[in-house]
């Protein structure tokens, strides 16, 4: 029982005892069956190879068919990579070439999916085997042939040897997480009126708390992996946009006080609270249902909807502009703070409203993605609202197209460093050219420091494994069916040990298995395992070599660039999309485009911030910065793009009524330039150009000028505030929000600033491109407010 309980602890899932054990049982069938039944070494060659590529290296998750079609997948590009590297290994300088654009395109590939990310070794191991092992063309039908029987046994093996459960943790989370969220709008709601049936002080409290331990959840869940956890599937793609949502959502809510007093304590708000409450309750049992029907989901939208319209309806005409305007200039600014706060329930409740109309809105398109029937995925026929899978893996690799990119740094890195071990190797005369560039592979990282640990860890497992292998090839001798008994065993443990124990322990055991297979294709006792050291500290040098030479310090040096450009491109988004409002405030304002290029520019810079703080946590090291200041200034990038998205939709909805607001305009731009500009200075300091600039303080004065602005340009002929002039406001508020944000950003640059953790810009001017991009845009504010 308690070697049970350590594997349990040390391989949770069984996830590597599972991989190890399919491969223990096919790798040496299939060598069997191309060895001694088809009597070709080299089909047994790839056979056994291959089937080590498809089933130790790749595990894919999801439900069965959507396994199936992934590793089909994975089979066929492998064929094309076998015929393409045996043609390029006929001349030494085509095949480094080869190596080095091969390495690139695979790893590259990885940043649009996770499918793609997760069998990048196999794919690469399906080119460095025949550009390694030289062979004329002739060989390439043996070659596949082996390849073949690997794929064919690789398909049953996942189908019928220990089937791995459905693993989703990241739809899980967001199921648990809609739930919980849907039980504290509802907790808020009766906490709010009062009544018999409302919940304690102590009641409601623990619903708040299993509230933000289920959305932290949700985040550790989209963290928990080293790459983006999304597919280019429609269900996939939809899934994942649930996390930033249902974050800003939980934000939303905690931000909205739990019983108010005065006049926000309107309850207003709570219709449009219980409508999202169901709209997240169906939600998360369309998630749950794996492609059901979401005509109740979509009905509880249409509530939703409805009963934002209504409020927007009774806040303009609840709007109190009459009273605040009696009480003139004498009152002083008190009255001005009360004015803004009569509109902050219904403010809370129009941003809750549309974040829950997006997670809704992105379950939908997830339910009808995966209704959709074999032929429409076959065919590429995607649910309305949804780019196409091209579109989107364009809009992923395009996005880190950029010099700061550490997903680019990485694959060029990988890429020059295999290509330059395929190239030494041959020049060089090894006995075995594949080990060395698979040893570059095995030890290549991020930033040379971890490099270099894996180079010392890399080499210390082999010679134990020689050690070890030599012992057992010396005391069995040429008792080649002793080998064959001992083969399955070495290759479990090999698949098993790297994950469960050590990357040492996993090379040690890697050797056993290559000194036992190569002693049964042709004895050559422990010379075999000596050959392989040589080898590996070859491919050892070339690799921690390349990594002193291309961005040594890897993702730790590239995280504070990526989030200044992340917070430069979402506040300029957000600028973009209140603009674009602006423009529509009534039909004689000059017109503005929406945003798209913003918002283009927006995700791709979060993109590329996710990926690098992925890599930021996968480095080995001490961690300068807490990981939790980190995280919290992570979560500003998603908030100024969710409020620009925000602002967008508020704007789209209908067409500005007949009236002249300049005043107001020029009010809200002025506001939204100094954010703007704050943010931009902000971005500077991480990217360590300048000091972290101190928030901007709540201006009194920049509120009594709006109001004035209502009192002038923005009442109906009766007297009364018009929806105009209430989404208006709205705007206004979602700029206030942006810049509260502010002062939860400030404490957390500054540390990440004294603790040196994200490194300074060595590229000078470069961020004069976006100031000044940002002084053109604010003359061209300027003109159409004017």
């Amino acid at each position: 029982m308690s070697a049970v309980r350590w594997v349990r602890d040390h391989d949770p899932g069984f996830a590597s005892l599972r991989r190890a054990g399919r491969s223990a049982i096919v790798m040496p069938a299939m060598f069997a069956l191309g060895d001694k039944v088809v009597g070709d070494p080299v089909i047994a060659t790839f056979a056994a190879f291959g089937s080590f590529a498809l089933l130790l290296l790749v595990d894919f998750s999801g439900p069965m068919r959507d396994r199936l079609q992934a590793q089909a997948a994975l089979c066929a590009v492998g064929a094309v990579l076998v015929a393409l590297g045996t043609l390029a290994g006929q001349k030494v300088w085509l095949a480094a070439a080869a190596m080095f654009l091969v390495g690139f395109g695979v790893l590259f590939s990885g940043v649009v999916s996770s499918v793609l990310a997760g069998a990048t070794t196999s794919l690469l191991l399906a080119f460095i085997l025949p550009v390694t092992f030289a062979g004329p063309p002739s060989s390439i039908p043996a070659r596949l042939a082996g390849w073949a029987m690997a794929s064919g046994a690789s398909l049953v093996a996942i189908r019928l040897l220990w089937p791995s459960p459905v693993r989703d943790p990241l739809r899980f989370s967001a199921i648990v997480a809609c739930r919980a969220l849907a039980e504290r709008l509802r907790a808020d709601v009766a906490y709010v009126l009062g009544g018999a049936d409302a919940p304690s002080e102590a009641e409601h409290e623990a619903v708040i708390l299993r509230t933000e331990e289920a959305v932290q959840s949700l985040h550790r869940a989209f963290l928990g992996t080293p790459y983006r956890p999304t597919g280019l599937g429609a269900t996939a793609r939809s899934v994942v946009r649930l996390v930033d949502e249902v974050r800003w959502l939980q934000g939303i809510i905690a931000k909205s006080p739990a019983r108010p007093t005065g006049l926000s304590a309107n309850p207003i708000a709570c219709p449009v609270r219980l409508d999202a409450a169901e709209v997240l309750d169906r939600g998360a049992e369309v998630l749950a249902a794996h492609g059901g029907s979401s005509e109740e989901l979509e009905r509880a939208l249409d509530e939703l909807r409805r009963a934002l319209l209504e409020m927007e309806v009774r806040a303009t005409a609840e709007l109190p502009i009459e009273q605040f305007l009696s009480t003139g200039a004498a009152a002083g600014e008190a009255p001005i703070g009360e004015f803004i706060t009569a509109l902050d329930p219904s403010f809370r409740a129009q941003e809750l409203t549309f974040a829950a109309s997006q997670i809704g809105t992105n379950v939908v398109l997830a339910a009808g993605a995966e209704r959709r029937s074999w032929t429409d995925r076959l065919l590429g026929r995607r649910p309305e609202g949804l780019v196409g899978t091209l579109t989107a893996a364009h809009e992923r690799a395009a996005s880190h197209v950029e010099r700061h990119s550490v997903w680019l740094h990485n694959s060029l890195r990988g890429a020059v460093a295999l290509g330059a071990a395929v190239l030494i190797a041959n020049l060089t005369g090894v006995a075995h050219s594949f080990w060395v560039v698979l040893g570059t592979l095995s030890v290549l990282r991020s930033n040379a420091l971890n490099t270099g640990q894996n180079v010392v860890r890399g080499i210390l497992g082999t010679v134990v494994g020689f050690v070890i292998g030599g012992a057992l090839v010396e005391l069995i001798g040429t008792d080649t069916t002793m080998l064959w008994i001992l083969l399955p065993v070495a290759i479990l443990i090999a698949g098993f040990a790297p994950a469960a124990i050590s990357f040492a322990a996993g090379q040690a055991a890697f050797t056993v298995m290559l000194v036992i297979l190569y002693n049964i294709i042709q004895p050559a006792g422990w010379r075999i395992g000596l050959l392989r050291i040589e080898d590996i500290a070859l491919g050892c040098g070339i690799s921690l070599g390349v990594g002193l030479l291309f961005w040594p310090r890897g993702a730790a040096r590239a995280l504070g660039t990526a989030l200044s450009e992340a917070y430069e491109e979402s506040a300029h988004y957000l600028a973009g999309a209140v603009e674009f409002g602006m423009s529509r405030c009534d039909r004689g304002a000059p017109g503005r485009a929406a945003p798209l290029t913003e918002a283009v520019r927006a995700a791709a810079a979060s993109r590329r911030l996710d990926d690098t703080f992925r890599g930021y946590l996968a480095e080995r090291g001490s961690k300068p910065l807490p990981l939790a200041e980190v995280t919290t200034l992570l979560t500003g990038p998603a908030a100024l793009r969710l409020a620009g998205d925000a602002v967008l939709d508020l704007w789209q909805r209908d067409h500005p009524e007949q009236g002249d607001r300049a005043g107001a305009r020029r009010e809200i731009v002025a506001s939204t330039e100094l954010l703007a500009q704050w943010y931009d200075d902000f971005a500077g300091s991480l990217a360590g150009e300048q000091d972290v600039p101190t928030p901007l303080e709540h201006d009194l004065a920049s509120d009594r000028r709006l109001l004035d602005a209502v009192s002038h340009d923005l009442r109906g002929d009766d007297g009364s505030a018009t929806s105009t002039a209430v989404r208006m406001i709205w705007t206004s508020d979602h700029l206030d929000a942006a810049r509260r944000l502010q002062t939860v950003l400030v404490e957390p640059a500054k540390a990440a600033r004294s603790a040196s953790a994200l490194g300074k810009s060595t590229s000078f001017g470069w961020r004069d491109l976006p100031r000044y991009r940002w002084r053109r845009r604010r003359t061209e504010v300027t003109a159409v407010s004017s």
